[in-house]
């Protein structure tokens, strides 16, 4: 009998028993979800956004359904670095799959401070940056859509941190290829592609705008292929792993974004919907690789070819 396929993964330093995380501002700080999924057995949490000091977030309503996927304007409330520390970080610290802490900030010195705290916590195994978020009015996606900027951000916490550093890119800039090379060159340990993209809904009848915040982040499979033509344009330019995120609800989703290049996966949203759609999407990558007779999940990474030739109809 053949050995199982081998799932480990390797992030720059960042070290994972598989590649299934849950996404940032879908899982909670894990602990809600322990009683619906062995919490232990996903590749990693990413932590709700957490900034220094607490924020509420945006005026209700924060979140509508759409088409495909849904819009969320949440705006980042979280309890502030503090609490975080005083009241979730001591169930995580019993976890046995990484613990990735999602942190924004609206200025450069917050993003500074925040991993020069998080440096010598041991419970936190490595650090994600939010430079993406399209519901703050204040740092988040404006850091992302400037190359300079986003490298600026990645330095100082780089600069401030002994852990790995994930960096998570916004899709709403014109070049995403220009933002990752300039965030790359800080020498962080990753990239998370994609954060939501900025959409709107309006009601029909009423002409009211559907979301407090007026826009918000859209999610779910919707947005899946333009994500995973980031990953795969990332991937081809850039020399770091790539986390891809991004309308994942099945296996089959995950193993596109390996083949466009991406080493890892969060499944964010359909957690909503599936609250073990993380480690279905574990199990079936084991089964398809082990169906296939790969002996690791890195076989499938850019593994990606040309499409098949057809006849067109006049």
């Amino acid at each position: 009998m053949s050995p199982p396929p081998d799932l480990r993964v390797s992030l720059g330093r960042l070290q994972l028993q598989n590649p299934v995380l849950v996404a940032s501002g879908t899982f909670g700080f894990g602990e809600e979800y322990a009683a619906l999924l062995d919490v232990d057995a996903l590749g990693g949490i990413c932590t709700k956004g957490i900034s220094l000091q607490s924020r509420e977030g945006n005026r209700a309503p924060r979140t509508v359904e759409t088409p495909a996927g849904m819009l969320n304007a949440i705006g980042l409330q979280n309890p502030g670095l503090e609490a975080f520390l005083r009241d979730k970080l001591p169930w995580l610290s019993k976890r046995r799959c990484a613990v990735i802490v999602n942190i924004y900030g609206s200025s450069l010195d917050e993003y500074a401070e925040l991993a020069a705290r998080l440096d010598g916590v041991e419970a936190v195994t490595a650090l994600e940056v939010n430079i993406s978020c399209p519901n703050v009015s204040r740092g988040g996606m404006a850091f992302g859509a400037d190359p300079a900027m986003a490298r600026e951000v990645a330095q100082a916490v780089r600069d401030r941190t002994r852990k790995p550093v994930l960096v998570k890119l916004s899709p709403n800039v014109t070049d995403i290829v220009a933002v990752a090379r300039a965030v790359a060159e800080a020498g962080v340990d990753g990239l998370t592609l994609i954060n939501t993209l900025l959409g709107m809904a309006i009601d029909p009848r009423s002409g009211r705008f559907l979301l407090g915040n007026r826009t918000g982040g859209l999610s779910g499979p919707a947005i899946r292929p333009v994500a995973i033509r980031m990953v795969y344009q990332v991937s081809q330019a850039v020399p770091i792993p790539i986390v891809g995120s991004g309308g994942i609800v099945r296996w089959q989703d995950a193993v596109e974004f390996l083949r466009a290049g991406a080493s890892a996966v969060q499944v964010g949203s359909a957690t909503f919907r599936n609250p073990t759609a993380a480690l279905d999407v574990l199990h079936g990558l084991n089964d398809f690789l082990v169906e296939v007779g790969a002996a690791s999940y890195r076989d499938l990474v850019g593994a990606v070819r040309e499409a098949e030739g057809r006849g067109t109809c006049a």
